[in-house]
């Protein structure tokens, strides 16, 4: 693998941050210019990481150290197959929230949107300095400055159930941060002298036999230090935060947010403990039973939620354990399964979080059992849901069901019945949380509720879901792509 110098991977991360000044200075003033920055900065954004991927692509990783400040630990970015594939979903998904926002926000007649657009901003700004740092140092930079960014937007509504949800998201992020995942990295910093990220992981020699007991549970603080990947039992926070207005929602569980937590997790097994090291660690089979109860307990909680988001959150908390799953198989097709999951899951479950605000927006409803015949009045959003119910069940023509194909097929590499059962009894659980609202939707009577006025999808989020929804089948038909950055991980 060739890696060359290149300015390039800071370049996706300076046009949301520059967006910022812009959005704030223009204000409540002229809100289409503020949100025509938001857009033209997630435009250039996208483009710029396209333009790595034929780097990637060609097994070339692209370099860029700012400064160093101890050998072995630099402010330092790298464009490499899981950065780019990372933010390339990120970076895209982003325009089309943007749009998504400015129907939802007005619609809702949203208090202070501007501070919401400008830390819309930062936590893309954040995100994508999580995908391209190239050391733990780096990364952990800006995945703690993501918890920060994204707060005010958690705690967005300004009521005592808003505030409190954002307390606990809080209180776990930051917490599990400072408990277990600043000593994580000082003591690997102790033991490699490094914390840059390297194929094959930085413990080399007779290091893995002397600490093998303390890296052990070293890997396991990364498991939950990374408290944003959701494993049980410190998945609390994500339920907690659905206080948050439905597009941020979107953005915690689709473009920045969980996804932060999971790909970081992604790094950690790839490039600082490495494979080989993994398969003599006990701890890696404790993590793989905690990701596999957690794909499990989760979706058993979201069948018991009637709230739409409430089930959509204990969803993600199963889903995010897909990858994590996936990457600890330890076997090629595990793997790919996992990584590719990262997009496919975005694409479906944010097409998912759009259809749950266009309910609540459009027509007042926000539990399950309120969408007795809605399809009828909401065409198009029900389309769209049941396109994304059908991803994260994994039925065929859908990206979920390549995922859970690669999973499928890792788990018999690996030679684990008991991985094969759990992804199996999942996608059934998922089905049970998921079709009961397709069904509602279609087949039952349309029922009257209180509302304002007659219900009518509004186009600024009615098109985004859409194209997401539309997205979510062309990830099932035409995976080659994420595969191919998948398989290029690996390499």
């Amino acid at each position: 693998m060739n890696t060359e110098i290149s300015i390039l991977p800071v370049l996706p991360i300076l046009p949301s941050l520059i967006a910022i000044p812009f959005i704030i200075a223009i204000g409540e003033r002229n809100p289409n210019l503020r949100e025509a920055v938001s857009v033209v900065a997630g435009a250039i954004k996208f483009l710029l990481v396209v333009s790595m991927v034929p780097y990637v692509l060609s097994g070339r990783v692209l370099y860029y150290e700012l400064f160093r400040i101890l050998p072995g630990v630099s402010v330092s970015f790298k464009a490499d197959a899981l950065g780019v594939l990372f933010a390339l979903g990120a970076s895209f998904l982003w325009i089309v929230t943007t749009f998504y926002s400015i129907g939802y926000m007005r619609e809702h007649k949203e208090i202070n949107q501007t501070r919401y657009f400008a830390c819309f901003s930062g936590a893309l700004t954040t995100t994508m300095g999580v995908a391209f740092s190239s050391n733990l140092f780096t990364m952990f930079l800006f995945y703690e400055g993501l918890t920060f960014i994204t707060y005010p937007l958690v705690a967005h509504q300004g009521t005592a159930e808003a505030r409190a949800g954002a307390r606990k998201y809080a209180i776990y992020l930051i917490g599990a941060a400072k408990l277990l995942l600043v000593p994580a990295i000082v003591i690997t910093y102790m033991i490699a002298g490094t914390l840059e990220f390297q194929k094959g992981g930085i413990f080399i020699g007779n290091t893995k036999e002397i600490y093998s007991f303390v890296l052990g549970i070293v890997f396991l603080m990364y498991v939950y230090g990374f408290a944003k990947g959701a494993v049980m039992p410190l998945h609390g926070w994500l339920p907690a935060a659905m206080v948050a207005p439905t597009p941020v929602s979107a953005l915690l569980h689709a473009v920045a947010v969980v996804k932060s937590g999971v790909f970081t997790i992604l790094r950690v097994v790839f490039f600082i403990f490495g494979l080989d090291f993994l398969k003599e660690l006990n701890t890696a089979n404790i993590a793989l039973f905690l990701a596999a109860f957690t794909i499990t307990f989760a979706s058993v909680i979201a069948l018991t939620r009637d709230n739409i988001k409430a089930r959509l959150a204990y969803s993600t908390v199963s889903q995010l354990s897909y990858i994590i799953l996936g990457a600890l198989l330890l076997t090629y097709s595990g793997m790919i399964g996992g990584i590719i999951h990262i997009t496919n899951h975005a694409f479906a479950k944010i097409t998912l979080f759009f259809c749950a605000g266009s309910l609540a927006v459009s027509a007042h409803l926000t539990e399950v059992s309120q969408l007795d015949g809605i399809a009828k009045k909401m065409p198009w959003t029900m389309a769209a849901f049941t396109i994304g119910a059908l991803g994260m069940i994994g039925v065929p023509l859908v990206g979920g069901f390549v995922t859970k194909w690669y999973l499928l097929l890792g788990s018999l590499e690996k030679g684990m019945n008991e991985v094969l059962m759990v992804l199996l009894f999942s996608s059934l659980l998922n089905a049970g949380y998921f079709l009961p609202i397709v069904y509602r939707a279609y087949f039952k009577e349309y029922k009257e509720h209180h509302h304002h006025g007659e219900i009518k999808e509004n186009p600024f989020m009615v098109i985004p879901l859409m194209i997401t929804a539309i997205l979510s089948i062309i990830t099932g038909l035409y995976p080659d792509l994420i595969i191919k950055l998948a398989q290029e991980v690996l390499r």
